[in-house]
């Protein structure tokens, strides 16, 4: 379930007009890395996975809308930032990824 909402991700990121060539590529290389960490994560956090896959799908979603409403992204990714907490020393990789997203998504 957590990497078909990644790869939903994946496709509506790579079908945004509204995000440049340089920018998709980024983000695409991060949903990688980040789908592998939290099918890592869901092993022993479903719950905590997918509340991360949610956030990052409504992240996504407010990043490439052709008509962005700033103050929706930044809820979204104030959201998917929330949903890491607690889990740096568990998994500090994951953690890095949603915070390197959430730097490219503004």
């Amino acid at each position: 379930m957590i990497e078909d909402t990644v790869s939903k991700i994946e496709a509506r990121l790579r079908d945004a007009d509204s995000v440049s060539a340089d920018k998709k590529r980024e983000l695409l290389q991060l949903l990688g890395t980040l789908k592998s960490e939290v099918a890592n994560l869901s092993k022993t956090n479903g719950e905590q996975a997918q509340s991360i896959a949610g956030f990052t799908e409504m992240s996504a979603h407010e990043a490439t809308r052709s008509e962005q409403n700033p103050e929706l992204l930044n809820l979204s990714l104030k959201g998917l930032t929330s949903s890491v907490e607690g889990i740096e020393k568990s998994h500090p990789r994951l953690v890095q990824i949603v915070n390197a997203i959430d730097r490219k998504s503004v």
